[in-house]
């Protein structure tokens, strides 16, 4: 087991302002084009982080996707007392956002269904409250608020202590925001987390934990590598500094595995997961010369879906179709050995 290294000893030093350029709102704009199109709505009234807040899983009223059932009696004079007092027995609180509703039906009305998520954190632990056919695919204004209240991952966005905990001091000020991205049937096998450091990507691993033994065939990797590299140095290098160039993004492929669409970016810190990875590997693996035989390529090193470090030397000073004929004659040569 890695031996553990002070945060301070890892991470570049953050401040409010290097935080608040992960949050979507923030990112999006750039990178629309390669992204996923989504709608963010902000500001968002201080009732909404109430809601979240309040306990108990429950939808705002007037949220589904019909018509808020009468409190009048049958003769039309007399009103029901009851159903217009609030559940204070059970502790209930009662929260409407129309406003709110009607800007997510629209999002809805635009992409078909939509998945939800705040500043920074999307609520994939909530998957299991709505249909497994379709996960976190929102068709109405209640399934965002259910999806929302459901989730532990967006507790990170809603207090400032959290989201800004290893900053030294606190933002002047913070908004909540609501995403509303395009919902597609998802692939996790082709989720990837990149991470770069010191403006040099690192390392691809997968955001599936489970192990898919395709993904070791070199074939596969080349692929993968390649598509990310592409999208990565084209669109991204040089062109987004927010922590200089150290930051974390997540990209999914397409099903030809040719492009790939930038789903977030993270920071590079002890709050964005490592997955496959440790922080301490991936601090090993910076590079810190220009001698250094991987100082030339962008191939990804991954513990488990790696290109070996004899591909790294081949790489050096040679394009894609160099390298790929230069790897096909060192196969080759094995095969006979």
């Amino acid at each position: 087991m890695p031996t553990a290294i002070h945060p301070q000893a890892v991470f570049p030093p953050f401040t409010p302002d290097s935080i608040l350029a992960f949050q979507f709102s923030s990112w999006y704009p750039r990178f629309k084009r390669i992204s996923i199109k989504s709608t963010i709505i902000r500001p968002l009234e201080d009732s909404f982080r109430e809601y979240l807040n309040s306990d108990g899983v429950f939808v705002p009223e007037g949220s589904e996707n019909c018509p808020s059932e009468s409190t009048l009696s049958d003769n039309g004079d007399e009103t029901d007392d009851s159903a217009s007092e609030p559940d204070s027995e059970y502790g209930i609180e009662h929260f409407a956002f129309p406003d709110l509703d009607d800007k997510i039906r629209q999002a809805i009305s635009e992409y078909g269904a939509v998945f939800p998520k705040l500043n920074f954190s999307s609520p994939r632990d909530a998957a299991w409250v709505l249909p497994m056919s379709s996960p976190l695919r929102c068709t109405s204004p209640a399934d965002v608020y259910l999806l929302l209240k459901s989730s532990d991952f967006i507790s990170h966005d809603l207090d400032p202590e959290t989201t800004f905990q290893y900053c030294e001091e606190r933002p002047q000020a913070y908004e909540l925001e609501l995403v509303l991205r395009k919902w597609y049937p998802v692939d996790r096998v082709r989720e990837f987390r990149c991470f770069v450091r010191q403006e040099t990507l690192l390392g691809i691993s997968q955001r599936d934990p489970n192990y898919y033994p395709f993904l070791n065939e070199r074939d596969m990797e080349r692929r993968i590598t390649e598509a990310i590299s592409q999208v990565w140095e084209g669109n991204v290098k040089g062109n987004w500094e927010p922590t200089r160039g150290n930051y974390t993004f997540d990209v999914l492929l397409t099903r030809d595995l040719k492009r790939c669409h930038i789903v977030d970016f993270n920071p590079y810190g002890p709050n964005t997961d490592p997955l496959l990875f440790t922080y301490d590997e991936l601090l090993a693996l910076v590079i810190d010369s220009p001698a250094h035989p991987a100082a030339a390529s962008n191939v990804p090193i991954h513990q488990h879906n790696m290109v070996p470090f004899e591909a790294l030397s081949l790489s050096s000073g040679r394009n894609i179709e160099e390298f790929a004929e230069a790897w096909k004659d060192e196969i080759r040569a094995s095969t006979k050995d």
